[in-house]
């Protein structure tokens, strides 16, 4: 079957700004878009609460509102009603949807001089299969993403390459491959990226003399432990403590939230919706911060995380997307992957977020203690309008590197290869397998990715 993918990249990096940093511009905002900024931070809880596993693991919440908004302009019916319900936009329909993507792409970048903020889209259409945008969606693109379609060859050994290149420059190489071999597929119909890139540090930043490994968690473990202390806007509860930590002219905020000793990330979070997780400003505390320098990358499948969310029907053979291209697609396959790498100049986050499109037939100063030690969990957002761009949580480091929410390391219920069906089932890529993949009923021999989990097939 021919297929449609569309890849939103999405990229925030360090946070810069000097001492003598100018006071943060905001966002303005009508009491209607301010409605629709809470309603898809509602998204963003519900989707790290649905989403997320034991392992640390980072999201971006914003990217999947960028990929599916844009696609969201070739959909009809309750197929588009679904994706707007799910990303908190109800009513207000594509077009809140692209005033809202609009609006953060074109002021995002204006908030911080000594920030650097680039916004890019960009559509790549196969010109061997015939494929071809519907001119509306081409204008929505235009218009509201500043993405013009560019047609390529994708039989071209080149062509990997000059997308890849795009994603490289567009994030000053912080995702120099969007693309490969296992990836890309030469009958796809289209690929669509947006990038958006992000520099700068910590308004206070750790000293690097100050850092210790120090034991994280009950489990024995250790991290490198950064440390100061300084004046933070902070709140506490019997449920958890919280901090802010600005970067650059402080636009942009962590927002780190400590569970109490015996509650946990998941109880904090299911007190959380996208109207209550930022905490009335309580005064400035001396804080005497503790937390760890970490990097943690993500690998998620999203088909069934988003459908459980719901919006199944555009992962169906029922999905309308009749305003896309001049040929029926639904989504085949829907994933990210996200990397944070915290240090103590500051913070570098990015995230991929790729749809796969299928054609269809084929105040005082209180001294307080903070010390992160134990599990925590992390929001990244925009000040002025609260816009999540990052939700994560640290659990300690993990060993390989990257780790696959929901995927165990000991591959449990191993099936054999003839009690494995075509279904719900994709590579390490990410792929949704093709009944290619089965012979005589049965399925080849191998690594695979069925219901969310890791498994081997003998």
């Amino acid at each position: 079957m021919k297929k449609i993918t569309l890849i939103a990249c999405y990229i925030l990096m360090t946070v810069t700004a000097s001492a003598q940093s100018s006071a943060p511009k905001s966002i303005t905002l009508t009491d209607t878009e301010r409605q629709l900024v809470k309603n898809n931070n509602d998204f963003a809880f519900r989707l790290f609460r649905q989403a997320r596993g034991e392992e640390s693991s980072i999201m971006s919440p914003l990217s999947i509102t960028y990929a599916l908004g844009m696609m969201n302009n070739g959909a009809a019916g309750q197929t588009q009603q679904e994706i707007c319900d799910v990303l908190g936009f109800g009513q207000a329909g594509a077009d809140g949807i692209n005033a809202f993507c609009r609006k953060m792409l074109t002021e995002a970048p204006t908030l911080d001089e000594e920030t650097t903020a680039e916004i890019a889209n960009t559509i790549y259409v196969n010109s061997a299969t015939g494929y071809d945008l519907q001119q509306g969606f081409k204008d929505k693109a235009r218009d509201y993403y500043d993405a013009t379609p560019e047609a390529l060859d994708f039989y071209d050994d080149t062509t990997i390459d000059i997308i890849n290149r795009w994603g490289n420059d567009h994030t000053h190489g912080m995702i120099p491959k969007v693309l490969d071999k296992n990836t890309f597929n030469s009958d796809a119909a289209s690929y669509l990226l947006n990038a958006i890139y992000f520099k700068g540090v910590w308004s206070r930043k750790f000293d690097k003399e100050l850092t210790r490994e120090e034991n994280f968690g009950s489990t024995g473990s250790t991290e490198p432990m950064m440390r100061q202390w300084s004046v933070f806007d902070y709140t506490e509860n019997d449920l958890y403590q919280a901090v802010r930590l600005p970067y650059g002219n402080e636009a942009y905020l962590m927002t780190l939230f400590l569970p109490r000793e015996g509650k946990t990330i998941g109880d904090v979070l299911a007190t959380m919706d996208g109207s209550n997780w930022q905490f009335n400003h309580s005064g400035n505390y001396h804080v005497d911060l503790k937390m760890p320098r970490f990097k943690t990358e993500t690998s998620i499948n999203l088909v069934k995380v988003m459908s459980d969310l719901g919006m199944p029907t555009a992962f169906t053979g029922a999905a309308e997307f009749p305003y896309f291209g001049n040929r029926d697609v639904f989504i085949g396959n829907m994933f990210q992957k996200a990397v944070i790498d915290l240090d103590e100049e500051g913070t570098k986050a990015a995230a991929i977020t790729v749809i796969e499109g299928t054609e269809s037939g084929m105040d005082g100063e209180k001294p307080v203690t903070l010390h992160a030690d134990r599990p925590f969990f992390y929001v990244i957002s925009e000040r002025s309008t609260g816009a999540i761009f990052f939700i994560g949580q640290f659990t300690g480091q993990t060993p390989t590197g990257i780790k696959a929410i929901g995927q165990s390391d000991n591959f449990p219920d191993q099936p054999s290869a003839e009690r494995v069906q075509p279904g719900n089932c994709y590579d390490l890529s990410g792929r949704k397998l093709s009944n290619g993949k089965w012979s005589n009923g049965q399925m080849a021999k191998g690594l695979y990715i069925i219901d969310g989990k890791k498994v081997v097939v003998r």
